[in-house]
């Protein structure tokens, strides 16, 4: 049976559901915000950038009042929902890095190190369970013109010291068994895998620990400044702080400000039943590596603690007028797709199932890292557009809305990438039209060999793009 015929029984009885989430022991929720509450640091966004402005700042001076603040549950959106992949690069990649701020990069990349350094402290420190656990991560080439930017790439990381090394295609096969694959980069230090619902419980769990007062379905519906402290209200109630952190990322808060460049992209992800014994000696995969092919448009996958295989990405949707919610979380075309690409790629798992389907947004920029901004006088940062690499990043975001809130001038804040904002987004309908634009380039240079039309060299001449 070929790979289009048995990707649809596979997907037949997939929950739509997110796998890492979707579990007896997930924490209940945090009663909602009812009256009036005073805090020092009033945190908007559950996830991983607020839990982490939230630790870091308790961590830093133990008693403060801290008041978080979930419009759904801790972990809802992105952090629970991406594939587990902790990298320390802070830039998106060597290359974008140096193609932005090439004066800066080596800070830039040292900053990654020591921010993906103190992450993994951090969850020794608090012991947070997340299944945290360096491996190698390998991209791999499943054409001829991966192999050139492979080689490309390969100069980057040596010249900043990265254990990195080429692998041809028998070398690729003796690690994860595939008809596709011509050969390999693999990268084998700041790199790790993570179960991303369980590292958000962890800090949840550690901020509380700490003094924190966790509010889950209280959406920040507005926020005024009032003297010298910031009222922020919601549906029931309202905190009064003298300082605020905004970390809503692909959705929207109550500053409008980061809409302008950051946008919601959907991507979404497909996990298996746990493979037999048999089924994992057919794939190898001995050393359980991090994979993800080098196409514009990728796949990126992974093997859980039981030994089911996580596949996602290739498709990257964004709906019109910076669409989010539920309805946007299932795609049957792009779930099928995924499932055809896994069976192209994994013939030999026939037969294999998907349990569990989901999709989520991720927030992108322009430049496809993290921008930073501050309003109210001040008395309130914002951070958002990690660009699919949030699970490290975030805790770095966290730390430099935290000085720029608190007027600290660091290193830090006085980085090119945080003093100067993205190319903003277009507004509509010219945002959309240049994002379906771009998506169709993208696809074309993919069939052509990454050759890149006259579009996407215009795009690069200004320094922007789209990405997932």
């Amino acid at each position: 049976m070929s790979s289009t015929s048995w990707a649809p029984l596979a997907l037949a009885a997939a929950k739509p559901a997110v796998f890492w989430s979707d579990r007896d022991d997930a924490p209940a929720p945090a009663p909602a915000l009812a009256g009036t509450v005073d805090a020092d640091l009033a945190v908007i966004g559950g996830g991983f950038t607020g839990l982490w402005a939230a630790l870091q700042a308790l961590e830093e001076q133990p008693g403060l009042r801290v008041a978080v603040l979930e419009a759904e549950h801790c972990g809802f959106g992105a952090s629970s929902r991406n594939g587990g992949f902790c990298d320390s690069s802070l830039t998106h990649g060597l290359a974008n890095g140096l193609s932005h701020w090439p004066d800066e990069i080596k800070t830039l990349h040292r900053l990654g190190r020591e921010n993906f350094s103190g992450l993994a402290g951090s969850l020794e420190r608090h012991s947070i369970d997340s299944d945290f656990r360096l491996c190698p991560e390998i991209g791999v080439a499943t054409e001829l013109w991966h192999l050139e930017s492979l080689a490309e790439d390969i100069e980057h990381y040596r010249a900043f010291g990265e254990d990195v090394d080429l692998l041809d295609a028998d070398e690729m096969q003796a690690r994860v068994h595939s008809p596709t694959y011509l050969g390999g980069m693999i990268r084998r230090n700041d790199v790790a895998l993570v179960d991303p619902a369980r590292l958000g419980w962890g800090l949840r769990s550690a901020v509380e620990s700490l003094g924190a007062v966790v509010y889950d379905h209280t959406p920040a519906n507005a926020i005024n400044r009032k003297g010298n402290l910031i009222e922020i209200a919601t549906p029931n109630g309202r905190v009064r702080a003298r300082h605020g952190v905004m970390a809503t990322n692909a959705y929207p808060g109550p500053v409008r400000r980061p809409r302008r460049y950051t946008i919601p992209v959907y991507d979404h992800v497909l996990v298996t039943e746990p493979l037999s014994p048999q089924q994992m000696a057919s794939v190898g995969w001995a050393e359980r590596e991090g994979l993800g092919d080098v196409s514009n448009l990728f796949h990126y996958y992974r093997l859980t603690a039981d030994d089911r295989i996580l596949w996602g990405g290739y498709d990257a949707t964004y709906h019109f007028n910076n669409g989010v919610g539920a309805r946007h979380d299932q795609s049957d075309e792009t779930h099928l797709r995924l499932a055809e690409h896994f069976f192209q790629t994994f013939p030999q798992l026939e037969g294999l199932s998907f349990t569990h389907r989901w999709g989520g947004p991720i927030g992108t920029t322009t430049r496809f890292t993290a921008t930073w901004g501050t309003t109210h006088k001040g008395r309130l940062a914002w951070v958002a557009g990690y660009t699919g690499l949030g699970v490290g990043a975030s805790r770095f975001g966290a730390r430099v809305a935290l000085d720029l809130v608190y007027g600290r001038q660091t290193e830090r804040t006085e980085l090119q990438m945080v003093r100067k904002p993205p190319v903003p987004f277009p507004p509509e309908p010219a945002r959309w039209a240049g994002v379906q634009l771009t998506r169709k380039a993208l696809q074309r240079s993919d069939r052509r060999g990454g050759k890149r039309g006259a579009w996407l060299r215009l795009l690069d001449r200004f320094g922007v793009g789209f990405d997932s």
